[in-house]
């Protein structure tokens, strides 16, 4: 079903100024090239102010000085990009669950359902488990022994909770999330690996949010914690024991070995990888594929390996790479004979 809100409404609801029609109805959200007459667009990246010569949107969400130039409907706002991120909830055609429980479903006798709950076909609630108020369970999900689940809380179809996941208010669960399964945990008794119970649990915050096939391991003997307002990507692995800061966000494929400690609002972007056993402070920014080894106490923004380049001048480069520990060597020969020739490190006078 499309929404259908004026722009004045959209204006009174983000406490924006409107330059234009406030009875101009808008239909939806588009970006600035594909954007129609009964919709709304935003600009945000400079690079993109090129196209706001031609664009054919009912209204712009725009900074101040956009819209001075803009001769088209705007809602003029500070950051158009935070704008558009609470206006989209007002158009988004996800349905909307009924409360109450599909006939399918199979919950256990001592588990306990908010009635304002909603529970999808095929769903399996375990012993112990606690629903509250607001929860939509979708088709197929499994919710193990003991589990809580926060008021709000919404699991896509196939989400599997593990028994002992603690899961706050608002928590958002991407289909094929795997929330507290075994963590990788062996002692080596002369060759044959021995398992180790995994006998912690995993702790959400409130305000969470889990992307598509992302795996979250039990903590070996405390929980695995990940803070409020963490936001997960697709496939990202977090082993047993790690403990994410508040409102860490992480981009696909990373990956973060057991026991490390991720400090608050930190980012991970994609593909970087963690080993165990490591701490990283607060406000960390690790660029795309970095690979990190050892602790970062220190604030900033971290990269490993090299860039992309054409090949030809890749494998030349790499072969170069292949050459510094001669090259290393043979530098300090140079230096060793240049200082026999000037003792004392003073370049010679004589001509």
């Amino acid at each position: 079903m499309t929404a259908t809100i004026k722009l004045g409404q959209l204006a009174e609801f983000l406490g924006a100024t409107l330059s234009g029609d406030g009875e101009k109805e808008i239909t939806g959200l588009a970006t600035l090239q594909e954007a129609g007459p009964a919709q709304l667009s935003f600009l945000a990246n400079p690079q993109y102010r090129k196209y706001l010569v031609d664009c054919q949107a009912g209204a712009v969400l725009l900074k101040a000085a956009d819209a001075e130039a803009y001769a088209g409907d705007a809602l003029i706002v500070a950051d158009p990009y935070l704008a558009y991120a609470r206006i989209s909830h007002l158009f988004d055609p996800k349905p909307k669950a009924q409360a109450g429980v599909h006939p399918s479903a199979v919950i256990a006798a001592d588990a306990q359902v908010d009635p304002a709950a909603s529970i999808g076909p095929f769903a399996v609630i375990e012993s112990g488990a606690r629903i509250a108020a607001g929860v939509t369970i979708g088709a197929h999900c499994f919710i193990g022994a003991r589990c809580e689940i926060g008021e709000g809380g919404w699991l896509a179809p196939r989400v599997t909770l593990y028994h002992d996941v603690r899961i706050g208010k608002r928590v958002v669960i991407q289909s094929g999330a795997v929330l507290g399964g075994e963590g990788f945990g062996f002692a080596n008794e002369k060759g044959v690996w021995q398992k180790i119970a995994q006998i912690g649990g995993v702790t959400i915050g409130d305000d969470v949010e889990i992307g598509v096939n992302t795996a979250i391991d039990r903590g070996a003997l405390a929980d695995t914690v990940i803070g409020n307002g963490v936001k997960l990507d697709n496939q990202i692995q977090i082993a047993h024991n790690v403990q994410v800061g508040d409102h860490t966000a992480m981009a696909a494929c990373v990956g973060i070995s057991g026991s490390t400690k991720i400090g608050k609002h930190c980012m991970l972007a994609g593909g970087v990888g963690l080993v165990g056993h490591i701490d990283i402070c607060d406000n960390v920014f690790l660029t795309g594929m970095t690979m990190v080894t050892h602790s970062i106490t220190e604030p900033g923004a971290y990269s490993s390996g090299t860039a992309m380049q054409p090949a030809a001048e890749w494998r030349k480069s790499a072969a170069r790479i292949r050459q510094l520990d001669d090259l290393a060597r043979r530098l300090r020969q140079l230096e060793k004979r240049v200082g026999d020739v000037t003792p004392g490190g003073n370049a010679s006078s004589d001509g």
